[in-house]
């Protein structure tokens, strides 16, 4: 098959004015309607994605990859469910804000506005095509999709949803772009379209993400590898924090928001490990510990420098006991990848601190991980999960994909 992205994100481009104009009642329809239509569409996008687990099996894709890949009713309706709810949040596109006279008797403020044309590179992950194509039109934007050539069949089932859900609103289907082959020439070529495209969002394995970075003439929000910490307290609740550990390491492993590391206050660990270690066992977790907290665990490796680095995506942690709370903001700061930590404690001052500190983009107290997700934290969905600050910050809903540009009313007004 031939695809000319050039075409396609020049057409991406003329079409922008139109999704940036609709009313917020067209974009609340046009949201309905393709959430309505996956529903409809739940026999179809099952079958397609039944080709893509095959081939995925075939290429001997790991479990945390199939996880991903997979899409089942229930998944389908989750996804639908999100749909309508980013459909019924309240509108933020043309908000004005920080009104304010000044001294020269001109007023000045700022006011929402959509990016333009937002590229979305992803790899396994169907749903991101779902979650990315409404984030960016309830944000007013056009969106090019490119995922990974095992979703395609997924992808496409879901570009039909897309598709007919414009064509249904009268909208041009240059709105919305699945690009349709998965070649990497394409890619490329994408990534110096600058004149049409305004923003990259890559989300991916760390290869996809450094490729992009280095290659791409448009502003890139990366969305790095999730090394996420637990650090239980000295003044934490063993039982809460225990929880917490299980619920973020063991419930769903193949997320970027599960657990990778846990680091222990050395004035628990001789009553804490011993019960983490009879949980991992129960769960068949790999454990790659520190030479203080290894005998607490029958089959341990002892850890080494790039376990403390490492994104498993699997049932598999490194474990470290810390002198006190300073080491293990110091064993954070030094490997953390700037996605999520979490704080187990009953010490106000110190979560206060952690929250203060702590540089990453989610920070959590006595909460589990698993709640890094645009979903959890009221977005209704993300369309990534930016670890570099310019001009997002941890998972990227809606509003993310805006900007503000300064708006200036006057009365004749001069400048003297």
């Amino acid at each position: 098959m031939t695809f000319d992205i050039q075409v396609t994100a020049r057409r991406a481009s003329e079409a922008k004015h139109q999704i940036a104009s609709l009313s917020n009642a067209k974009r609340k329809a046009l949201l309905t309607e393709i959430a309505n239509n996956l529903i409809a569409a739940v026999p179809a996008i099952i079958d397609a994605n039944k080709l893509d687990l095959e081939q995925a099996t075939t290429m001997g894709l790991s479990a945390a990859m199939l996880d991903r890949l997979t899409l089942d009713e229930n998944a389908i309706k989750s996804i639908a469910d999100a749909v309508f709810l980013i459909a019924g949040q309240p509108d933020f596109l043309g908000a004005i804000s920080h009104m304010q006279p000044q001294a020269s008797g001109i007023q000045v403020g700022k006011m929402r506005i959509p990016l333009g044309v937002i590229a979305m590179i992803y790899e396994s992950r169907p749903n991101v095509t779902i979650d990315a194509a409404v984030l960016c039109l309830k944000s007013g934007n056009a969106v090019i999709l490119r995922g990974g050539k095992e979703a395609q069949h997924s992808n496409q089932a879901l570009a039909q949803v897309l598709k007919a859900s414009l064509k249904t609103l009268q909208l041009s289907e240059d709105i919305v772009t699945v690009i349709p082959i998965a070649d990497r020439d394409v890619m490329a070529k994408m990534l110096t379209l600058s004149e049409s495209i305004d923003l990259v969002i890559p989300r991916g394995g760390e290869g996809l993400i450094n490729y992009v970075t280095a290659n791409s003439r448009i502003p890139v929000i990366q969305h790095f590898k999730g090394v996420c910490h637990l650090y239980v307290d000295k003044a934490a609740k063993l039982d809460n924090a225990l929880a917490i550990l299980e619920n973020g390491k063991t419930q769903r492993t193949g997320v970027c928001n599960a657990l990778e590391t846990l680091l222990v206050h050395e004035s628990v660990a001789a009553e804490f490990l011993p019960l983490v270690a009879k949980m991992f066992e129960s769960k068949s977790v790999v454990v790659h510990a520190c030479a203080k907290s290894l005998a607490y665990f029958k089959h341990a490796t002892l850890a080494n420098q790039a376990d403390w680095a490492a994104e498993y995506l699997a049932l598999e942690i490194a474990v470290r006991i810390v002198d006190d709370a300073e080491h293990a903001f110091e064993h954070i700061r030094e490997y953390a990848s700037g996605h999520t930590e979490v704080i187990v404690t009953e010490d106000f001052s110190l979560a206060q601190r952690f929250m203060r500190e702590v540089d990453s983009s989610v920070v959590m107290v006595n909460a589990s991980s698993r709640f890094s997700d645009g979903g959890e934290l009221g977005l209704g969905a993300e369309i990534g999960i930016s670890t570099s600050k310019l001009h997002a910050y941890g998972p990227m809903g809606a509003e993310s994909l805006t900007t503000q540009k300064f708006i200036v009313i006057g009365d004749g007004s001069i400048r003297h």
